[in-house]
Order: C-alpha cells, then structure tokens, then sequence
C-alpha cells in the first residue's frame, strides 16, 4: 500500500465552488459510512455549506439507539444457571451489535462520530463484561457525539462501563487507583506527557474517589459513597483545596484548556482528514490551531469544529480525497451503502462478525489506548482476509438478487445503461463510483474492463458484427458487475476512502 504523504497546503477557507460527484462522494465517505447513488447525485451541484450544515443539524438531532428491555438489568435479573445466563447475555449482546450495526448503516455522522469516540474513550466489554453497562456507555457516545467535549468528559468518566474497566471501584479515599486519572490525561483529554505530572495524576486519582462498588466485575451500577471519598486537600495543575470529580473537570478544562482544544483537534483532523497531521509538506498543523481555536472560543462545542472542517478548501482539496485506509467496519458498510444492495439484520451482523476477523471487534478494542488505524489495518493476513471476506458478501448478495447488480449499474450509467453496446462505457462508472479516484493507470483499467466484459463473444459489443449487448437486457449482465466488483474488490484502491 503506498504510503501517502500529507501535502495538502489548502487552507480553512471556506470551499464555495459547488460539489462535483467526487467531492459530494468523499463528503459521504468520511462523515458516514458513504452513501448510495441517489443520495450522491442529490448532493451534486449543492454547497459545502448547505450540505454539511444540513448534516450537521441531522446528527444533533437524530434520538440515541432505543433502550432495549434488558437495558437495566443487574446479575440477579439473569438465570441462576451460568449456562443459562451466558447464552441469554451473549443473545442480548447479539441484539444490541445488530441495533447498533443498523446505526452506523442509517446516521451518518451521528454513528460515525460514536464509533470514533469509542475508540477514544475506550472501554472493552469483555472486561466488564456486563450488557446494561454497554448499552449506558454507547447511549452516552451517541448523546455526546457533536456535543460539548467538557460535558462529554464529565459524563463518560462516571458511567459504570469506565469505572469498571479503567478501576475506579476500586478507587478508595484511603487507598487511591491512579488508572482512571491517568488515562483522564494521557489519552481522553491531554495526551501522553502533555503538561502534567505524576503528582497531577495521584492528585486527581484522590479528588475523584469514591465512585466504588465491591471491586468484582459484575453489573451493579456504581453509585458515590462518600464513606470512600479522599476528604484531603489536593493540588492539580496548581490549583489547592479538597477537590472533587466536578471539581476535577472545572480545573482541567479552565488550566488545560489549549492542549485539550489541541490534542482533540488533532484526533478529529487525523480521523476525518489525513492519518498524517505532522508532515512538513502540508499545512496540517495550521489547520488543526485554527479548528482548536474554534473549539476553545466555543466552549468546547463539537459541532462548530466539524461545521468549519467540513465546510473548508482543506478538506476538499484534492490531497485528502481517497488517502485514509478504510477500517474493517468502513470496508464492508462502504460496499453496501454505495451499492445500495438489500441487507436485514442477518447481513449486519455477519458484517459485525467478519470485522472482527481482521482486527475490529465492535465493543472491544485492542486496549485502552484503541485501534490504531490506517496502515495498522494492512498486513499479510488481514489484506487477504478483507479480500475474501469481500468476496464472501458480494456472493451472498449475488445468489440473494442478481438482478440488483443490474439495478445498481443501472443508476450510475442511466441512458447509457439502455442504449450503449460499448461495455466499457458502462464499467468505468462503476469503477469510479467504488474506488474515491478511480484506478491510478490505463493499463489497471484494462484489466477491470476485461473482468467486465467476461466472456461475452465480442461481435455482441460495439463495433462487432451484430451489436446487441445492452447492460439492460443482456442475460449475462448482472453476473458480469458482480465479475466486475469480485475484480476491483482485490484492487489497493478498494482499501482506500
């Protein structure tokens, strides 16, 4: 995979020029899991800032993933029998994937923005191992996802997902855990060794005990006990008196309130933008002061950052276009957003089950510090892994529907899919629509035309003695764009979006 450097000089500007087709589909890509024909072409033509505004005010306004009827539920509420629990939890956790599966399908930036938050305030299921415990955590993602960071912060670090996983109930006044504080900085808000110290992190580690249960995993939602709170003065970043977790939150984003608004901006700009923001060719680092900039003049608002971000040359700017690596869950949700082929719950979940093959188990990540990204998703066993598991949907969903692959180059090359006996003139449509700039060389071109035009005799295309191929009448059509998507499924720029 070749290893794209970060060059784009464009600036935050505001992009006025009205979307092109790759424009509006790289809009698509980034700010959901992509998007179909008919939601494509509707974009052309239209502003970045109508577009992006529009989607913006969709994602504050779409409601959380409904509570399902387990979402309260304790140990005491499961089977006695652990066999019995075990299958009932694993059921329910079936259920809860495929809602919110079904999410990242159908909320565009709303979903986006949870699952990249879970990969930033990261908690890992089967260390807690409790269903209501998830079901309060991604609730609180999805609340949050455009919202405000500082409340975000505040909130999160109390759900009983965090206090379980990163050891607050284990943190007692007398006896203080120093995981959850130090993770508060390192990874949540500052970054690692980001101006503070280790006395910083034991102090706060005291100011925000008291938030313990037993210590066991287990599903007891944390309460405060204030028997377990450190009723001392403490001293963070140089402020002294006897704080607490609110106080916490009040000093850390008052004292640190430009490394926060630096270190989020950086994350947002490296997850929506380019992987690479320290590359000297760009502007990178400028573009993320300005987005901090606007993050700090409003108060820590998440939406106003995205609204210039998206709105701007520099994310248009031809540089960021098709250079980020899609992730397990954008390989597979990519393929069946743009092509627009049926799904039902049963697809969700195997589109669940087959990422977290190669390397992205949906509510567990790697560790505290989550999936790395990009280039981390490429290597031997998971490039032919994403290949054939590609290969293993575009069949299931040919033996569904053949007739849907027809339907779905139909809407790409509209008159042309009626009329032209050329199939080359029907193929490259296709191409361009999977892969966010094409093939990079004519000579890869040949090779997908080929694969599409199978093996079909030539005096049946243009040119040939008795034309009469149409992509909308011929027999073999359907089975040559599912030749065609197997083909470009295995191309490096199928990876890309």
């Amino acid at each position: 995979m070749e290893y794209f450097i970060n060059c784009n000089s464009s600036t935050l500007a505001p992009y006025t020029t009205p979307l092109d087709e790759l424009r509006a589909a790289h809009l698509y890509r980034r700010l959901g899991f992509s998007a179909s024909v008919e939601t494509i072409n509707a974009a052309v033509g239209q502003t970045a800032d109508t577009l992006v505004d529009n989607l913006v005010d969709q994602a504050l306004a779409t409601p959380p993933t409904a509570a399902p009827t387990w979402a309260d539920w304790t140990n005491a509420d499961y089977p006695e029998d652990d066999d019995l629990a075990g299958q009932m939890r694993r059921a329910q956790r079936e259920e809860f994937a495929t809602a919110y599966g079904n999410a990242l399908l159908d909320n565009n930036l709303r979903d986006r923005l949870s699952f990249f938050w879970s990969n930033h305030f990261v908690t890992e299921i089967d260390i807690y191992n409790c269903n209501s415990f998830l079901y309060y955590y991604i609730n609180n993602l999805q609340r949050n996802a455009l919202g405000n960071f500082r409340t975000f912060v505040s909130e999160i670090g109390l759900t009983s997902a965090m206090l379980y996983y990163l050891d607050g109930v284990r943190n007692r006044g007398n006896n203080p855990n120093e995981n959850y504080a130090r993770e508060l900085y390192e990874l949540f808000t500052l970054g690692e060794g980001n101006n503070y110290t280790e006395d910083d992190i034991i102090e706060t580690a005291k100011a925000i005990s008291g938030y313990t249960n037993n210590g066991e995993i287990g599903c007891t939602p944390v309460t405060f006990d204030p028997e377990e709170f450190n009723t001392e003065n403490k001293t963070i970043f140089g402020q002294t008196g006897n704080w607490d977790y609110d106080d916490v939150i009040n000093i850390l984003f008052t004292e640190r309130a430009n490394e926060i608004a630096w270190f989020i901006c950086k994350k947002l700009y490296e997850f929506f933008v380019h992987p690479d923001s320290d590359d000297d060719a760009g502007n990178a680092q400028t573009i993320i002061n300005g987005m901090a900039a606007t993050f700090t003049a409003n108060n820590f608002e998440i939406a106003p950052v995205l609204r210039q971000l998206f709105k701007s040359q520099h994310f248009f700017d031809e540089d960021a276009i098709g250079v980020i690596i899609k992730s397990p869950f954008d390989l597979y949700m990519h393929l069946v957003k743009e092509t627009g082929f049926a799904y039902d719950d049963n697809t969700v979940i195997n589109i669940v089950d087959a990422a977290g093959l190669i390397g992205q188990t949906m509510f567990d990540p790697f560790d505290v510090a989550g999936w790395q990204r990009d280039r981390q998703w490429i290597n031997t066993n998971f490039i032919i892994g994403r290949w054939l598991t590609t290969e293993v949907f575009l069949e299931r969903f040919f033996q569904d529907n053949p007739e849907q692959f027809r339907d779905f180059a139909l809407a790409l090359t509209g008159n042309d899919g009626l009329t032209s006996n050329n199939p080359d003139v029907i193929a490259r449509p296709i191409i361009d629509k999977l892969l966010p700039k094409g093939l990079l060389t004519d000579a890869e071109y040949d090779k997908a035309l080929i694969a599409f035009r199978s093996d079909v005799d030539e005096t049946y295309y243009e040119g040939g003695a008795t034309p009469s191929w149409t992509l909308a009448v011929w027999p073999t059509a359907p089975s040559q764009v599912y030749l065609l998507l197997r083909h470009l499924s295995r191309e490096p720029e199928f990876q890309l979006k």
